[in-house]
């Protein structure tokens, strides 16, 4: 991601489906005014999703993802169908592609299901209208006629997935409710090996330009220059936000009256998982020899020698708990069905998920009985000081029961 690009995870995820050689490539990029997607007469032609980034009208931002057909066959084909199916839980408006002249099959009226199941805003597509003897009407707001080769309706189903895409109106900032213009912010951002090089990490980069978006200002210092920074300052800081993995040294260096998080607690609330990862991270204290634990991290990067998902996390753990467990290990898009073989989910930020994907794997917790929490919440409940990273949050703090309110 270029410094000047929107991350992805917050651009709007619009998701192609349907049959092979429904028509799912040709309508994507018709929609786009690109190629793409590769188009051929041969069923099968998308064997992988593909994700394209990029600007659209009206809509701005948006997250373009064809997928491969749903009825695909076969083992390969099968693992396809999961693929699709996975996209899924990441996608913002489903577009359902249907060959006008074939009409609705089985397995389009299934993933129409799964839409109306996962509460995804959709649209019926029907394509090759081009093709139809005689001119057919949609049956519902939600429903379209177009074509792919003739341009018939392109537009119209342009602006019928803008008016279904998610709007600014309602999202939750990453901090800029919580200050005020004129306010001093302090980042403590340490420089390590995993810091990539030249840059800052993309929950940084996203928390600095919600502050200035605030017109408050944000002071970026190193965890062993933020003692001295403080005291040079001149002005308490509304706030202080800290990589999670030096928080006992931060909490330390910062006067009791002064507001105290974390990047990562701040991205729970933003990604719709702090209540939840609140009230999971008391399962700690319930965790038997041997149990395992699932550590979920939602990006790709290279794995240092002291990684904090696969490394410092387990060691931290261990260290708290005294016992020894089992740890397993996701990244990426991966996250599995069944939760039965896990006893607590410990997830990263999700700086590089859909807040809907976040959702998603929450719900999967909740409904399998698997408490869930992040690596933020978890690190300050091990160190003592989660209530005092959960304070800029009053509402959240009052929602908890007694029970929770005593981590």
């Amino acid at each position: 991601m270029g410094l000047n690009e929107t991350p992805s995870a917050d651009r709007v995820h619009i998701g192609f489906f349907g049959k092979r050689n429904a028509g799912k490539s040709s309508i994507v990029n018709k929609i786009t005014g690109q190629e793409l997607s590769v188009v051929s007469d041969v069923k099968g032609t998308t064997t992988d999703p593909v994700y394209k980034a990029m600007e659209l009208l009206p809509m701005g931002p948006v997250m373009i993802i064809d997928t491969p057909g749903i009825d695909d066959e076969g083992s390969l084909g099968e693992l396809r169908v999961k693929k699709t199916r996975q996209v899924l839980n990441k996608t913002d408006v489903a577009v359902i592609i249907i060959d006008a002249v074939a009409g609705k099959a089985v397995s389009d009226e299934e993933l129409i299901k799964l839409f109306e199941e996962k509460t995804i805003p959709y649209l019926t597509v029907y394509n090759k209208a081009d093709l139809l003897i005689e001119e057919k009407k949609p049956q519902s707001e939600n429903e379209i006629y177009v074509s792919a080769v003739t341009g018939k309706n392109i537009e119209a189903l342009k602006e019928k997935i803008a008016v279904l895409a998610p709007t600014e109106d309602n999202k939750l900032r990453i901090v800029g409710d919580i200050i005020h213009p004129s306010d001093f912010v302090v980042l403590v951002v340490p420089i390590d090996k995993a810091a990539p090089k030249g840059r800052l990490i993309l929950p940084q980069q996203q928390t600095i330009r919600d502050i200035l978006e605030s017109d408050a200002t944000a002071i970026v210092v190193k965890e062993y220059e933020l003692k001295e920074t403080l005291e040079n300052l001149g002005k308490k800081p509304s706030l202080v936000i800290t990589d999670s993995q030096v928080f006992a040294k931060v909490s330390a260096d910062t006067k009791r009256d002064i507001p105290l998080t974390s990047f990562s607690i701040l991205f729970a609330r933003y990604k719709g998982l702090l209540k939840e990862a609140v009230k999971g991270v008391a399962a700690l204290e319930n965790l038997e020899e041997g149990d395992t634990i699932l550590i979920c991290e939602g990006c790709t990067h290279h794995r240092q020698c002291d990684d904090i998902g696969t490394v410092k996390l387990p060691r931290w753990i261990k260290n708290y708990t005294g016992k020894e467990f089992q740890f397993a290990f996701t990244s990426g898009g991966q996250f599995p069905e069944d939760l039965s073989p896990y006893k607590l989910v410990v997830h990263c930020g999700g700086c590089m998920l859909t807040e809907r994907e976040v959702k998603y794997r929450q719900k999967c917790s909740v409904d399998q009985k698997v408490p869930i929490t992040n690596y933020g919440i978890l690190i300050a409940y091990m160190q003592g000081i989660l209530k005092r990273s959960l304070e800029i949050f009053p509402a959240i703090l009052e929602e908890l029961n007694e029970e929770d309110k005593a981590i």
